[in-house]
C-alpha cells in the first residue's frame, strides 16, 4: 500500500509539472498562429495509451512516463522531424515567426513553471502557514552522528550559529546550509569557534553511505519490548521514557547510547518516566551494547513540544500576507537549488555522485499520502524542472533561447542543417545525463 501511495504522489505531481510545462509552450504558440502538430504528456514510443485530433493537433497519453512534448511545425527538435524541415517554410511555421516570438513560445514553459512555484508556496503559506523551530530554541545542541562530520569538527551537542556569512535562524536551514557551505560558526561549551570543512567534504558524505547526518536531539522513549528481548520481563513498556542510567542523566537517546557503551556487558538500574511518574527499572545491556528493544527513532514537533524538549513556533499568513512570503520562499529554493547546482558541475565537490534520476525523486515522496507534503515537493521540482530547461543545451529549451538570443543580437538566423546538427549532439548529451542519473540511483539500490 505504501508503494502505491507513493508511485500515486509521483506520478500526480510528474504529470502535472509536464502538463502545464508543455501547455507554457502551447499557448503562446496558438496566439502566434502558429501550428501545434502534438500534445502529448509521456513519450508514445510505437504507440499511444491514448489520442484524440481536435484540429490540426493530437492530444494523447504515451506509455512511457519519462517525460512529455509538444511538437511544433518548423521546428527542430527531437522529433527530429527533417522531412519537414527540407521542406519550403510555411507562414504556419515556428521557423517563419519572427525571432521575439520564437523566444516566447522557448520561455513558455521555463515561465510556467516558475509561476507555479510560485503560486504553490503562496497558497502553502496561507493554508498551512509555517511550523518552524528557532535556531534559538535548540538549547543543547544538534545531534550530529556523521562520522564524516565528526571528522570535521562537527561534534553532538554543538549549536550552528552561521554557515559562512549566512545566520542560521531556523532549524530547517542547518542541514542544507551545511552541507554546502565551507565555514561553520559553532558554539560548543558556551565558547564559539569556526569549522572549515574540507572541498571534498560532500563526496565524502555520498561514500560513506550513513543516512543521518545532522539531526534534533531526542529523548529515548519505548517503542515496542518484543518477546524474544532479553528485557521483556523488566518491566519495561510501549511509551517508557528512559531519563537515567545508574544515576547518570541521560535527558537524549544519544546519552542513553553512550552509557550503553559505558556498561555493556552489566545489569544497570534505569530511571524512566510512565505517565508523568519516576520509576526504577532493572535492565540487561548486551556486549554489543544494546538493550533488545526498541526506541523512537523520530518523534514529531508535537511529541517534543508535550515533553518539554523543544519550542517550536507557529505563524499564520492573511491572504495578502501569503503573497510576499511565497515569493521569498520561490526565490531561497531557486538560489537554494543554483548552489547545489553549481556544486554539482565543481567536480571537486563530489556532489555529482549525489545526482539521482526517478527513484531519487521517487523516494522524496512520503510513504503517507499529505497535500502539504505533495505540494511542497511538486514545487520543488517545478523550480527544479524551470532551472534544468534553462540549461544551453540544444535538446533543452535554454538551447534554443541561447540560438535564438544569438540570432537577435547578430542578425543572423543559425541554418537549419546547423541546428538539426546541434539538436544531435544535445540529444546526446540530454541522454549521457538522464543514464548517469539514472544509472547512480540504480548503483545506490544496488550497493548501497
Amino acid at each position: 500500500m505504501e508503494f502505491v501511495i507513493k508511485i500515486s504522489q509521483f506520478l500526480l505531481s510528474l504529470s502535472l509539472l509536464i502538463v502545464l510545462h508543455e501547455l507554457g509552450h502551447f499557448v503562446p504558440a496558438k496566439a502566434f498562429k502558429t501550428r501545434v502538430e502534438k500534445f502529448y504528456l509521456f513519450f508514445d514510443v510505437k504507440f499511444s495509451l491514448f489520442k484524440k485530433k481536435i484540429g490540426d493537433t493530437v492530444y494523447g497519453i504515451g506509455w512511457l512516463p519519462l517525460g512529455g512534448y509538444v511538437k511544433i511545425s518548423g521546428m527542430i527538435d527531437e522529433s527530429m522531424d527533417t522531412e519537414q524541415m527540407a521542406k519550403e517554410p510555411q507562414p504556419w511555421e515556428f521557423r517563419s515567426k519572427p525571432a521575439w516570438q520564437r523566444l516566447i513560445i522557448m520561455l513558455g514553459g521555463v515561465t510556467v513553471n516558475f509561476v507555479l512555484a510560485i503560486l504553490i508556496y503562496i497558497g502553502m503559506s496561507y493554508f498551512y502557514g509555517d511550523q518552524f523551530l528557532p535556531n534559538e530554541n535548540i538549547k543543547d545542541g544538534l545531534l550530529i552522528e556523521s562520522t564524516v562530520a565528526n571528522k570535521a569538527g562537527l561534534l553532538t551537542g554543538d549549536k550552528i550559529l552561521k554557515v559562512d556569512d549566512f545566520k542560521i535562524q531556523n532549524y530547517s536551514e542547518i542541514s542544507e546550509k551545511v552541507l554546502f557551505g565551507k565555514n561553520i560558526t559553532i558554539e560548543r561549551d558556551g565558547a564559539q569557534s569556526t569549522v572549515t570543512l574540507p572541498e571534498d567534504f560532500l563526496s565524502q558524505l555520498i561514500d560513506s553511505k550513513e543516512k543521518r547526518f545532522i539531526n534534533l536531539r531526542e529523548p529515548f522513549i519505548i517503542v515496542e519490548v518484543p518477546d524474544t528481548s532479553f528485557n521483556k520481563n523488566s518491566g519495561l513498556r510501549k511509551g517508557d521514557m528512559v531519563v537515567a542510567i545508574n544515576d547518570h542523566k541521560t535527558r537524549y537517546a544519544d546519552e542513553v547510547k553512550l552509557e550503553l557503551e559505558r556498561f555493556k556487558g552489566q545489569e544497570v538500574k534505569a530511571k524512566v518516566i510512565r505517565d508523568n511518574s519516576e520509576l526504577n527499572v532493572p535492565l540487561k545491556i548486551s556486549e554489543e551494547a544494546k538493550l533488545g528493544l526498541v526506541y523512537a527513532v523520530s518523534s514529531t514537533p508535537k511529541t517534543l513540544e508535550a515533553l518539554g524538549y523543544y519550542n517550536f513556533d507557529t505563524k499564520k499568513y492573511g491572504f495578502l500576507e501569503s503573497f510576499p512570503v511565497g515569493l521569498t520562499k520561490a526565490k531561497d529554493k531557486l538560489v537554494s537549488y543554483w548552489e547545489q547546482l553549481g556544486a554539482i558541475f565543481t567536480p571537486s565537490t563530489g556532489a555529482y555522485k549525489g545526482v539521482g534520476g526517478f527513484k531519487a525523486i521517487f523516494d522524496i515522496f512520503p510513504n503517507v499520502w499529505s497535500w502539504q507534503a505533495f505540494w511542497g515537493i511538486t514545487a520543488f521540482l517545478s523550480i527544479m524542472l524551470a532551472v534544468l530547461n534553462l540549461l544551453p543545451i540544444p535538446a533543452l529549451d535554454g538551447g534554443h533561447v541561447m540560438f535564438l538570443l544569438y540570432e537577435m543580437i547578430s542578425g543572423r538566423k543559425p541554418g537549419d542543417k546547423f541546428m538539426e546538427y546541434a539538436q544531435m549532439v544535445g540529444f546526446f548529451i540530454l541522454i549521457a545525463l538522464v543514464l548517469f542519473a539514472n544509472g547512480n540511483d540504480i548503483y545506490k539500490a544496488i550497493f548501497d
